[in-house]
């Protein structure tokens, strides 16, 4: 009998310069989804993909599709090399952005209205970062009812819960900075400014919350073909109106990663995991959440060729 297996796809943070190169010259129905992304955005995403540089790939309005697609062409080769559908797959997630890329995994979407979505999405992001002063910080070896505390002090949000000890606030820069120099006194190991352009799942993205509501409101949504864990309730959704409200709410709550992982394991009783995206990030998160979690990473033909010889065995 197969394994209960997952799909997880890869958050913004994880792109990285040459994402999808090696795929799109050994695989014809990888090319063929980021051919099709360069056409649908009219720009030449995939030479950004494959060339950089690393500081315009970063940009929130690039680095959101190019992970979604990079995600979604790593799925289809990987298919291929299976020889089609897998059985025991039973649900799909992804961090942020990631929820995207699960959801076209699922078949909620086809690849094109994702991409749409995920396109819009990173720039009304991309727009509310630039008309706010905003920042996100990490906290390490953190218990999360004290960093709970710490936001509220502050006045700042909980951006990322990934996982035991490793939590994100995120908010005005002025008040993250303050929770930075505070941290200590809230019992908090260690505090650590992120690089990034703003701040990401807070109340500072609410425009970016609202535009993409009015998107959302457009689109259709079939029932997927997995169970689809949304990051906002770790909890899976399959009604198109519920699925609508996870992705917008999505954009200002916290994204509950460690607990949707627990849910799979608890409650689905999934037994493997399969990460799509780059750096492996996702799996390495489960050392904190459940060690010993059987996680495979495909981020390229190498690791991509390694997984299926495992699964093959």
């Amino acid at each position: 009998m197969s394994k209960r297996i997952a799909f997880l796809f890869s958050g913004q943070g994880a792109q990285t310069v040459g994402m999808g190169q090696d795929l799109a010259e050994q695989y014809p129905v990888a090319a063929d989804l980021i051919h099709r992304a360069d056409a649908l955005l009219h720009r030449p995403l995939s030479k950004l993909m494959f060339e950089g540089p690393q500081e315009d790939l970063t940009q929130t309005v690039n680095c959101q599709p190019a992970l979604y697609v990079h995600g979604s062409a790593c799925l289809a080769a990987f298919l291929q090399e299976m020889g089609g559908e897998l059985p025991g797959v039973v649900a799909t997630a992804g961090l942020s952005l990631g929820e995207f890329t699960a959801h076209a995994a699922a078949a909620t979407f086809d690849f094109e209205t994702g991409l749409s979505l995920v396109a819009q999405r990173a720039q009304f992001m991309q727009e509310a970062c630039e008309s706010t002063e905003g920042t996100m910080a990490a906290m390490i070896g953190a218990e999360e009812n004290d960093v709970r505390n710490l936001a509220a002090q502050a006045d700042v949000d909980v951006a990322n819960l990934n996982a035991p000890g490793q939590i994100v606030i995120s908010g005005e820069r002025a008040k993250v900075e303050m929770a930075v120099g505070i941290a200590k006194d809230f019992n908090i190991r260690r505090a650590t400014l992120l690089t990034v352009a703003g701040a990401y799942h807070s109340r500072l993205m609410n425009s970016a919350y609202v535009r993409l509501g009015k998107v959302l409101e457009q689109t259709e949504f079939r029932t997927p073909n997995y169970k689809v864990i949304c990051n906002v309730d770790a909890q899976p959704v399959s009604e198109a109106t519920a699925i609508r409200n996870a992705l917008r709410e999505q954009v200002t709550s916290s994204v509950r990663w460690a607990e949707s992982m627990e849910y799979l394991l608890d409650v689905e009783k999934v037994e493997q995991f399969i990460e799509f995206g780059p750096g492996g990030v996702l799996a390495g998160l489960f050392g904190r959440i459940r060690k010993g979690t059987e996680v495979h990473s495909i981020t390229d033909v190498p690791s991509l060729q390694t997984v299926v010889a495992k699964l093959k065995g």
